[in-house]
């Protein structure tokens, strides 16, 4: 590939930008100087703080919206000041320091030209290009914060801490809790720091410096000659008060109207696995996986009466072969020498997927026809890696010379080998990989993915993603290559699968997040192991926390489990509330059909709630793999309830010295740590006034809340706890229902269907009537309410007193009542012959 500089790159007349970051032709091309200029001129200097300004919004006329929603809306122009100001070397956020002695080397630009943002974009000068800088952001204490970073090349984790020196290297996402001392909660500030993607680099922050306070910045290209020595927006400090979600969705909010690269989750199309429940073959066969196992893997489910209606086809099914040795090469020394690194052969199915002879054989069509056909499935996607496969493309393979693969060494970040340090002698690194070329992987995924799509397969599994970012060398680098390859693929899922049918999988760096444009589903973290049982724990903590951030990009999907597994319940729980997709990873005939019945419901869809699951706001500081103390609290939200998971997670962590998963108590496995408590609140989960009718007006703030694991139901007023006790690898799931005050003395709320761990998302309709007579006096009947409701199985819902009657579509039926609690169940015995079921309780 012919190396950019200014002068080629076709976008570089438009922008600054480009013009400032160049890639090294040769030694004899002539280049423009890069040095830091001592009188280059800041966008927003420490001497000019943060100036005020202007944008115009659209306000009710009276100060308050309608009864019907739609509000009268006139213009009115108002000045702003930001709360977040770069001045007189201190960052500071509503007056409180937050960073203190930034370097004069470090300016700020307001964000306030793309909108009204409260925050600042942060960039640096240096005295020379590099192709890595690393900047002194100024010291940080007196503040909690929660950071996502990479503890392997691949995958995220959590990190709590109060200083900056506590900020891993290779952080993505820093969410800062900042308050005065005997401040409310209402005027807490949340500050988020995004480090971005600017131009060829890529930021990411870090701790370091002596004393143990530095927060750092570092920006890097991943090719020595990819080169900068300016940067204006490498990071964004966003903030946002008493409201911790909305500081988070608001910072990248800001970050996609200055990048324009990427998309949110919101606005990007959802394939239809997510509603539905279904099987990978990965942890039931891991390579090899036939067709004759995925057959029996789906008859074996769907016999039990958990059908999956999708599959996932892993590792496995590709033509792969590795390099042949050196036959001048000692065959003993070879003998000693790593496994070799398979790399793609061919982009058609191996020979264990080929069924019939010569040209009868239908390959992998086969087992999607009878995937869909014979079991009923609605989706079938398959497995590869972004490269092709783990070692790439093999290069002068026949019938693959279009791709123009080329032999390329992996170079390892510093921040990744800080974290990772085996990755410089992973076998992937001494190896190599076989790289399609930037210019040909458009061809290659086009002609992988119209293969597949032929065959009736309806979507793909992308691994092995943050390869790319070692890849860059030779390409403009890794920004560059992340971007035509990510370019590529959306274009060929765009075209080849309907339905979006994409999942990211080993995609957490930053490079890969900030041009996403087309995937809507994003693996949340390491892979479920399960034969390590210090891993579990470790999984529910990290997929909540990840997808804190993750969110806000694409649906985290929790990965796949084991049914049977003693932790079965521990994770099957988490996916159910997760809010992304759920799918095991049995073998066939090793199932537990009563934990996927509370998953699962008989036509194979899945209750899923509305939004990717997150921590509560008090456990988000907290630190609940470490310190002993804290259960982990995750909310979801359904159309008209919502839901709390409630995990113990301690006892083993990622160990920074170690650099592994470790158990940190004495006996392992938590092994007598003893039962931790928590209070569990309604407002817990962060929106439940949402699922209040009315828009939540007039509602009192007081909840049903039904415990799963106990079947007991209680009222809880507003701002009441109720208490929580847990040992390690227990959980509990709550379904929480604002209550609805129809009259004096009559009150109601729906649960759902009280046997599956959400089943608060089976309540699709909820209506309220108070009846009375023309006079205004009510009539024996006081209130009625109206339901629309999906599944089979016990649907309970609360009420203060026992209702007069109850019809099921248009006839009477029975239910029970206990006044002690005010549950109400009510039998439905089959699937709706509509999609919901119409149920109406007279009080």
């Amino acid at each position: 590939m012919a190396a950019l500089t200014p002068s080629s790159s076709p976008a570089a007349a438009s922008s600054p930008l480009l013009a400032r970051i160049y890639t090294r032709a040769s030694s004899s091309s002539s280049r423009p100087s890069l040095l830091a200029s001592a009188t280059r001129p800041s966008p927003l200097s420490k001497s000019n703080p943060i100036p005020r300004y202007s944008f115009r919004i659209l306000a009710s006329a009276n100060g308050s919206s309608s009864s019907s929603g739609r509000r009268s809306a006139t213009e009115e122009e108002m000045t702003i000041e930001s709360s977040v100001r770069l001045a007189g070397g201190e960052l500071s956020v509503r007056g409180r320091a937050v960073l203190s002695g930034v370097p004069d080397a470090v300016s700020a630009a307001s964000a306030a030209a793309r909108g009204p943002v409260d925050g600042v974009f942060l960039g640096a000068d240096f005295a020379g290009p590099a192709s890595r800088h690393v900047v002194s952001l100024g010291a940080m204490r007196g503040v909690r914060f929660m950071a996502c970073f990479r503890f392997k090349m691949w995958w995220m984790a959590q990190r709590m801490g109060v200083k900056g020196g506590d900020v891993p290297h290779e952080t993505q996402f820093l969410l800062v809790e900042s308050k005065a001392a005997g401040d409310s909660e209402e005027e807490t500030s949340y500050v988020v720091f995004l480090p971005l993607v600017e131009g060829a680099f890529r930021a990411s922050l870090q701790g370091g410096g002596a004393g143990g306070y530095e927060l750092q910045l570092c920006v890097e290209s991943g090719d020595a000659d990819t080169l900068a020595s300016s940067f204006e927006r490498a990071l964004f400090v966003g903030a946002a008060e008493s409201d911790p979600f909305a500081a988070i969705a608001g910072a990248v909010a800001a970050v996609r109207s200055s990048l324009g690269t990427f998309r949110p989750r919101a606005e990007k199309k959802l394939p239809g696995i997510v509603d539905y429940f279904g099987w990978c073959t990965w942890d039931a066969f891991y390579q090899d996986v036939t067709q004759e196992g995925v057959e029996a893997g789906l008859q074996s489910l769907a016999a039990g009466g958990a059908p999956p209606k999708f599959v996932i086809i892993d590792d496995g099914w590709q033509s792969v072969g590795t390099d042949k040795p050196n036959p001048e090469d000692d065959p003993a020394a070879e003998a000693e020498k790593p496994q070799r690194l398979p790399r793609l052969t061919g982009i058609k199915e191996n020979s264990k997927f080929q069924s019939g002879k010569g040209a009868a054989a239908a390959g992998i069509e086969t087992l999607v026809r009878a995937a869909k056909e014979k079991y009923g499935l609605k989706y079938v996607y398959v497995w590869h890696a972004i490269t092709g496969y783990w070692g790439g493309v093999r290069p002068g393979v026949a019938g693959m010379e279009a791709y123009r693969s080329k032999m390329q060494f992996p170079k390892i970040s510093p921040g990744v080998a800080e974290n990772e340090p085996n990755m410089k002698t992973d076998v992937l690194t001494l190896q190599g990989l076989g790289l399609v070329h930037p210019h040909a992987v458009h061809r290659f995924y086009d002609e992988l993915h119209a293969y597949l799509a032929a065959a009736g397969v309806d979507g793909v599994k992308v691994d092995v993603q943050c390869v790319l970012e070692t890849l860059g060398a030779g390409h403009g680098g890794r920004v560059q290559l992340t971007r035509e390859y990510h370019r590529a693929l959306d274009a060929s899922v765009a075209k080849n699968f309907q339905d979006n049918g994409i999942i990211a999988c080993m995609s957490h760096n930053t490079d890969s997040l900030y041009c996403s444009k087309q995937t809507a589903v994003v693996r949340a973290s390491d892979d479920f192991f399960p034969r390590e049982a210090v891993s579990h724990t470790i999984h529910i903590a990290a997929v909540a926390y990840n997808s804190v951030f993750l969110g806000e990009f694409m649906l985290p999907d929790w990965d796949m489990f084991h049914s049977l597994h003693p932790a079965g319940d521990y994770h099957g729980s988490a996916r159910a509330i997760s809010g992304g997709p759920v799918y095991v990873s049995d073998a066939p005939g090793k199932h537990n059909f009563e934990l996927l019945r509370k998953m699962v419901l008989p036509d194979g869809t899945v209750l899923r709630a509305r939004l990717p699951g997150r921590p509560t706001k008090d456990c988000l500081f907290a630190d609940p793999a470490r310190d002993g103390v804290t259960l982990l609290k995750i909310w979801n939200m359904n159309r008209f309830t919502g839901v709390l998971g409630v995990y113990n997670c301690q006892g083993a962590a990622w160990s920074s010295a170690e650099k592994k998963n470790v158990f940190h108590d004495a006996g392992g496995a938590g092994a007598g740590a003893g039962a931790l408590t928590c209070g569990v609140k309604g407002r817990d989960v962060h929106l439940i006034a949402e699922a209040a009718t009315d828009g939540g007006a007039g509602w009192s703030g007081d909840c049903a809340m039904y415990r799963h694991a106990g079947g007991d139901l209680v009222v809880l007023p507003d701002g009441a706890a109720l208490p929580v006790s847990l040992n390690v690898l227990e959980h509990d799931v709550l379904t929480v229902s604002p209550i609805k005050d129809l009259a004096a003395g009559f009150r109601f709320a729906p649960i759902g269907l009280v046997d599956m761990f959400n089943g608060g998302a089976a309540v699709e309709g909820l209506t309220y009537s108070v009846l009375v007579d023309g006079d205004g006096m009510t009539t024996e009947a006081v209130g009625q309410v109206c339901m629309e409701v999906r599944g089979r199985g016990r649907f309970g819902s609360y009420s203060s007193v026992r209702p007069r009657k109850c019809t099921l579509g248009s006839a009477p039926v029975e239910f029970s009542y206990d006044a002690s609690s005010g549950m109400v169940i009510l039998e439905l015995e089959s699937m709706p012959k509509e999609r919901v079921h119409k149920i109406v309780f007279e009080l």
